[in-house]
């Protein structure tokens, strides 16, 4: 039933439009985000990497095929992915 709902437009109106951030950290002068991406009962790990460059606001999104029942762990991993991201390519990820 809640696929036809969705389907036909019933869904609650309560629902966010955009990603949930989870946790977040700044690194290096960019922004790092830990997203919510459920994957079934478990949660996958994805996150956001932003940064201002020249007035705009570009971001990077990665998304990797570990999967975890544990929110904080699922932070802590897409934080330091994100870390890890940024030192190999730097702003070389806006290109």
């Amino acid at each position: 039933m809640s696929f036809l709902k969705k389907l036909f437009g019933g869904g609650s109106a309560s629902e966010p439009a955009g990603d949930k951030v989870l946790g977040e950290e700044s690194y290096k002068g960019f922004q790092i985000k830990a997203i919510e991406m459920k994957a079934g009962s478990e949660l996958q790990l994805a996150g956001l990497i932003e940064k201002d460059v020249g007035g705009e606001l570009k971001t990077y999104r990665f998304i990797r095929a570990d999967r975890m029942s544990s929110r904080d762990d699922l932070v802590a991993l897409a934080l330091s992915k994100g870390r890890q991201i940024i030192d190999e390519q730097g702003d070389h990820i806006y290109r």
